[in-house]
């Protein structure tokens, strides 16, 4: 019978090992398949630090309802987890840093003067510096690519209306347009309150400043366990040489010599002013240009999401001041000093688009004065705080500009804010 036996053991083995072997081929195939149709981060396959446990790994929501990824968007998606360039030249980052977020679109001319004067800046080699790409556009990648005064990280939107041609969030081929009746035109789209229909290029303003802001915040391996503040710029902001020396100490002595205050600002809320002059702190309502916050202020920005993607203007600055911060219930002032560390010089505005006949022309040369003391820190912890109370500018109540009515858009931005969340900060 032994003899009987054993052929029957190795046929039943043998039939085992080719069940187990097609069973795992086809596992495998399945999860290479998944994985190339939504590719994952590196950082969803990381533990969160320990001390930022609350916090999801990246891009594991599964009920997300993102648009499909196109072959650029999924190559986008792969860059942002690559590493910092230059650490070989700063291997390391000073304990106390504050990172520097460059958020950019489509214009190099300006964005070459803005690389010049952060090459400038006092302390620039010991923080690291992110720049936030709205789509992918070549000449503005060669320019980072360029960098070598401090780390660099660039991340690109992989949603952005840019890298989508024909379909949303770009302009799909059924979308409603200027001021179409859907009804009667059979086209997609929700108008606005003015009744006008969505401009992809226009929104993508909005879009790429809050995917930025939660991903920074919250996405980013380098980031999302910084609870110091960031600091946030444009491509046509040009920053002083004594500005992260100065925005170091604003951020000191912010919680003791202006504890209303929920930012620090580099320059005056009134982009056209230079600043006040004199030898005094100035409080006043957070500016767009060189503003900086912690994640604690973060986190109540993120509680209003809801807030934010519903109210009809394209612009999030806009939103910010007419939604956001009136709900947090306390003028929202922000510590800056008498003399500007930054300055707003650009000429055209993004929503005028690049390569078209209506197309803004400016070669970006500018022709800003830097003193002797620009160039080296000029804020006094020993100073006392002017408070700029009643400012006019936008508040609670105005109805916003537009631009920003159509559903899909609303519905994708509270997606932006679900992204890395595994649990809910605010009900959307």
């Amino acid at each position: 019978m032994a003899s009987c036996k054993k052929p029957r053991t190795k046929e039943v083995g043998c039939r085992r090992f080719v069940f187990v072997s097609v069973f795992t081929f086809m596992v495998v195939s399945v999860v290479v398949f998944c994985l190339r149709a939504n590719p994952v981060s590196n950082n969803a396959m990381e533990p969160a630090d320990d001390t930022n446990r609350t916090q999801s790994y990246f891009h594991l929501k599964r009920d997300l309802n993102l648009p499909k990824k196109n072959e650029l968007s999924i190559q986008l998606e792969m860059h942002n987890r690559l590493p910092p360039k230059n650490r070989d030249l700063y291997p390391t980052l000073a304990k106390d840093h504050i990172t520097i977020v460059l958020y950019v679109h489509n214009r190099p001319q300006y964005l070459r003067v803005v690389v010049k004067s952060l090459s400038q800046v006092k302390g620039i080699g010991e923080t690291l510096l992110i720049v936030s790409h709205d789509g992918y556009f070549d000449e503005m990648n060669k320019i980072v690519e360029g960098i070598k005064f401090c780390q660099v990280k660039q991340i690109f939107s992989p949603y952005s209306p840019h890298i989508f041609p024909s379909s949303f969030p770009g302009a799909s081929p059924n979308d409603c347009k200027n001021k179409d009746d859907a009804a009667k035109k059979h086209c997609e789209g929700n108008p606005d309150q003015y009744g006008n229909h969505r401009s992809p290029k226009v929104v993508s303003l909005k879009h790429h400043w809050w995917w930025m802001m939660n991903t920074v915040w919250d996405g980013l391996k380098e980031t999302r366990g910084h609870t110091g503040h960031i600091l946030f710029i444009e491509e046509d902001h040009f920053i002083f040489p004594n500005a992260y020396r100065n925005l170091q100490i604003l951020t000191s002595l912010k919680s003791k010599k202006c504890p209303d205050c929920y930012a620090a600002n580099l320059a005056p809320s009134d982009v056209k002013s230079r600043g006040e002059g004199g030898e005094s702190l100035i409080a006043e309502r957070m500016g767009n240009v060189g503003y900086s916050f912690n994640r604690t202020v973060w986190r109540k920005i993120h509680k209003k999401a809801k807030e934010f993607c519903y109210f009809d203007d394209y612009n999030w600055d806009i939103a910010m001041w007419t939604t956001v911060y009136p709900s947090f219930g306390a003028p929202v002032y922000s510590l800056r000093g008498p003399r500007t560390s930054a300055v707003h010089f650009g000429k055209c505005g993004l929503h005028q688009g690049q390569g078209e006949q209506t197309a803004c022309v400016d070669n970006g040369v500018v022709n800003i004065e830097v003193n002797d003391e620009d160039k080296v820190a000029n804020i006094k912890s020993e100073w006392n705080v002017h408070v700029h109370k009643h400012q006019q500018g936008y508040k609670a109540g105005f109805k916003g500009w537009g631009g920003w009515g159509d559903e899909r858009d609303r519905r994708l931005c509270l997606e932006f804010a679900r992204m890395y969340k595994l649990t809910e900060t605010a009900s959307f």
